[in-house]
């Protein structure tokens, strides 16, 4: 669709409105706005500018120019223009969402996007969106205030060459799950809220305060950075967090501030972000989540392991025989994957193969999967971890009763937890 623009006096029909909304990237402020009900559409677009007939690629081209000073003007926003209906959600509310949903005291910039094109903006069209707009802004500072934030940046003016953003804009998140999602905000609530009409006002919902660091592991620690409305976020619980067993301590938050005198390397963009912190510092992050389990088990791994274990676990590595770790443990107990922590195999399975590597006749009942291996002229069946997908070594058939199985495993890949 060819972008194309609008007059700033637009209306909608006779039982919609509309106000225009900056909140950084167009692509998450479209999904946000776009929960509230009594919504009934939102469209990702460009505004605030001194120039009209303008695409995606002019605005970055501008903004660059503007910033090594090649270039003189206003340059526009990316924002949404969210339409709804006053009998199902009163403007307050759509304003209460917009602020709620980003950091709006951040100025030309949101997360991790940076220039006049990012910044936080309520454009209106008439007098008294520009009136609510003040008023709103003024309450929410109250409460930013409260919760120790700085002075918000909004930039409250008239609509002005609004233009309609190219068509792989729109609905973009819909149409690429995996793209760049806003984090929802700082966690800090709109006071008295009124979401909808037909909702009784509250009183203020209490504000999600950041972690404490005293009540943290200062030696090591993950943090799970989640978000209100998050697809993703419930996706990853059911994946990872709902069996966690892992050694590392996790905690999960809403707000997406770091706990207090610890340290992020950068701003937070999406959700679900992980960042494992070391001594109050972050030493590394995974920045969102669609399913891909192995992925985020391998991101830990590296952090986890030892090079010589990421060798084996990640690149079918195998140690040399009689060198490995376990090989002579004989305690009750069992034999854990050593990023999740999930049993492999009990002691009581294991037997001495005289091979040089641990062996056992059965693993833990789902504990493992099977692969065919080709490699070095030979045709095996590869084990990998069920819960991580590393690597731990090959299963033969001439094992002791009563699987006659012989599963010959890294050594250097298992955790033993004693009974």
């Amino acid at each position: 669709m060819t972008p194309s623009s609008v007059n700033s006096n637009q209306t909608t029909d006779s039982k919609s409105n509309y106000i225009v909304l900056g909140m950084g990237c167009f692509w998450g402020a479209e999904k946000r706005m776009g929960e509230l009900p009594g919504v009934v559409d939102v469209e990702s677009g460009y505004a605030g500018g001194d120039h009209a007939g303008v695409g995606y690629e002019d605005i970055l081209n501008f903004e660059r120019a503007l910033r090594i000073g090649r270039a003189a003007g206003r340059n526009h926003a990316e924002v949404v223009k969210v339409t709804f209906a006053p009998e199902q959600v009163s403007l307050e509310s759509v304003l209460a969402k917009f602020w709620e949903s980003h950091n709006p005291t951040q100025g030309d910039r949101q997360g991790n996007d940076i220039g006049s094109n990012y910044r936080s903006a309520i454009y209106y069209h008439d007098e008294d969106q520009k009136t609510l707009a003040l008023a709103t802004r003024d309450t929410y500072q109250q409460a930013l205030t409260a919760a120790g934030y700085g002075q918000i940046t909004t930039e409250i003016l008239p609509l002005k060459n609004y233009i309609t953003a190219e068509e792989y804009h729109q609905n973009y998140l819909k149409k690429n799950p995996d793209g760049y999602c806003g984090l929802g905000g700082i966690g800090v609530k709109y006071p008295a809220a009124d979401h909808t009409k037909d909702t009784t006002t509250t009183s203020a919902a209490p504000s999600v305060q950041p972690l404490d660091s005293k009540d943290l592991n200062f030696d090591r620690q993950l943090v799970v950075f989640e978000s209100e409305n998050c697809e993703f976020c419930v996706q990853f619980k059911q994946d990872i967090l709902d069996h966690w067993q892992a050694d590392v301590p996790m905690i999960v938050t809403m707000n997406a501030n770091p706990p207090t005198d610890w340290v992020l390397d950068k701003p937070l963009f999406a959700s679900p972000t992980m960042v494992l912190f070391s001594k109050g510092k972050e030493v590394a992050r995974y920045t969102g989540y669609n399913g891909e389990k192995e992925k985020f088990w391998q991101w830990l791994g590296f952090q986890l392991l030892t090079p010589e274990q990421q060798k084996i676990a990640f690149e079918q590595g195998t140690e040399r025989a009689f060198t490995g770790s376990n090989l002579d443990e004989k305690r009750p107990g069992r034999f854990v994957d050593p990023i999740t922590g999930v049993t492999l195999f009990r002691s009581q399975t294991k037997f001495n193969s005289g091979t040089g590597w641990p062996s056992f006749f059965e693993p833990a009942e789902g504990s493992v999967t099977y692969h065919k291996d080709n490699s070095g002229y030979m045709q095996r069946i590869e084990v990998r971890s069920a819960s991580s997908g590393i690597h731990l070594g090959h299963v033969f058939n001439d094992g002791p009763p009563p699987s006659h199985k012989r599963y010959c495993i890294n050594g250097n890949v298992l955790k033993f937890v004693p009974d």
